[in-house]
């Protein structure tokens, strides 16, 4: 028994139940979607998340950006994407977004669209992911991985055509590694976070030698 505790104090601690584990992200959006009664705003789905960590946003806004959008969408939705990941570069403990971010809003039946595609996958994904081979020292990790999710939140709002999914799921594996501290989802997450740099490199080359071709014509 520790030192100041009675036998009666000791004996309810023993007794009290450990608190719930968090909710599963897949639980949340699923949640969310079903209880939508309208568009949903980016100030709905921080307010869903409760006080879950960077990484949950890290995986609800690159989810929302993995959606089929029109042209040009990312260039707003992907705005949350890179203000999170650059604030943990930055070593914030809270996640700040502005008022004009936080009124955007995505139609109720493309986020139950987003919902119908993205929770069964999470839900495969939440049964493999656990904590494992984690490279960092305890509250080390935040800025390295916001740089790695901030160069694919970046890539995520470029104009390029078909090019948007690829990193946008890679920096959800990224917010999926970190929320549990797995090492090798990390791993994998950046080896799918440099082949959609690269599948962006080639898709803009190949447009820059058709448009010179077309012009030399």
């Amino acid at each position: 028994m520790k030192p100041g505790l009675t036998e009666i104090d000791a004996v309810g601690a023993a007794a009290t139940p450990p608190p719930p584990p968090p909710r599963r992200l897949s639980r949340i959006v699923a949640e969310l979607a079903r209880t939508a009664d309208g568009p949903v705003s980016v100030a709905e789905i921080r307010q869903a998340m409760g006080d879950r960590s960077f990484a949950a946003l890290l995986v609800v806004f690159s989810a929302v950006n993995m959606l089929p959008l029109p042209p040009g969408s990312t260039l707003v939705l992907g705005l949350p994407l890179v203000l999170v990941a650059l604030q943990m570069v930055l070593g914030n403990r809270t996640v700040w977004l502005p008022g004009f971010v936080l009124r955007r809003t995505i139609a109720r039946d493309r986020f139950r669209q987003l919902s119908e595609r993205a929770v069964p996958r999470l839900e495969w994904v939440e049964r493999l992911v656990r904590p494992r081979y984690w490279p960092f020292a305890r509250d080390h990790a935040d800025r390295v991985i916001g740089g790695i999710a901030l160069v694919l939140a970046v890539a995520v709002t470029l104009p390029v055509p078909l090019g948007n999914w690829f990193p946008a799921f890679s920096c959800a594996l990224v917010g999926l590694a970190l929320s549990e501290r797995d090492g090798l989802l990390l791993a994998a997450a950046v080896v799918c976070g440099l082949l959609s740099l690269a599948v962006m490199g080639v898709v803009v080359g190949a447009a820059g030698v058709l448009a010179a071709a077309l012009f030399a014509g």
